[in-house]
């Protein structure tokens, strides 16, 4: 790292993120980069600089949930339109978009584990929204699915006994913890929003839905 010239590896350590989250970032220009041939590199002292800049402007709300930041950790092939009308089928068509992310290593722990947590208890948490979750080691990165049921999914048994519209499926590194609970808590306070959550029922195309879904 004494070097200032750094490669993705080096970047990934530094920021203790996978590889691939810093690859995402430097593709999407979210991260100050450049390309040497067909290579990233990145300058430490530009990385040390935004880092402190994301860190200070989550300070000054003084809110943890503020620093999450929704296209980190979604994309608009991870937003499916399902036609599902069970729990049961919702879940696992929403899990298997989620296994395609490079985060997820195993396709059947992860659907195994979502449907054992949902029996555990319902991840209905009202208002037609459902955020089934899961932390697991073999995860490497915090790494989230969207579902827009167009059939009302009536078994969920949520608080208020409101069919499930809207699906947040969210699978976090098993030392992910603290950003794990930020993240459910950041995406339960803005889908509250009651006209995000029409137009997104309304959106005809994932990357329609998308816009919505990182707009702050």
């Amino acid at each position: 790292m004494e070097d200032d010239i750094l490669t993705i590896e080096e970047v990934a350590k530094y920021l203790r993120v996978s590889e691939r989250t810093v690859y995402d970032w430097a593709q999407k220009g979210e991260i100050p980069s450049g390309k040497i041939g067909t290579v990233w590199r990145f300058k430490k002292s530009e990385i040390e600089k935004w880092v402190n800049e994301r860190l200070s402007s989550a300070n000054k709300h003084n809110d943890p949930v503020a620093a999450i930041q929704v296209k980190n950790i979604l994309s608009p092939d991870r937003i499916v339109f399902i036609t599902q009308s069970t729990k049961h089928d919702a879940l696992v068509e929403l899990a298997e978009n989620l296994s395609t992310a490079p985060q997820v290593k195993y396709a059947d722990e992860l659907t195994r584990e979502i449907l054992k947590r949902e029996e555990l208890m319902s991840t209905a948490i009202g208002r037609g929204i459902a955020i089934p979750h899961v932390r697991l080691s073999s995860v490497t990165d915090l790494v989230m699915s969207v579902g827009i049921c167009k059939n009302p999914v009536i078994d969920f048994q949520s608080i208020d006994d409101e069919p499930v519209r809207l699906l947040i499926m969210i699978a976090a590194a098993y030392n992910q913890h603290s950003y794990y609970l930020q993240t459910l808590s950041f995406f339960s306070s803005k889908l509250r929003n009651r006209e995000l959550r029409n137009q997104l029922l309304s959106a005809h195309s994932a990357q329609e839905a998308y816009d919505l879904l990182i707009k702050d």
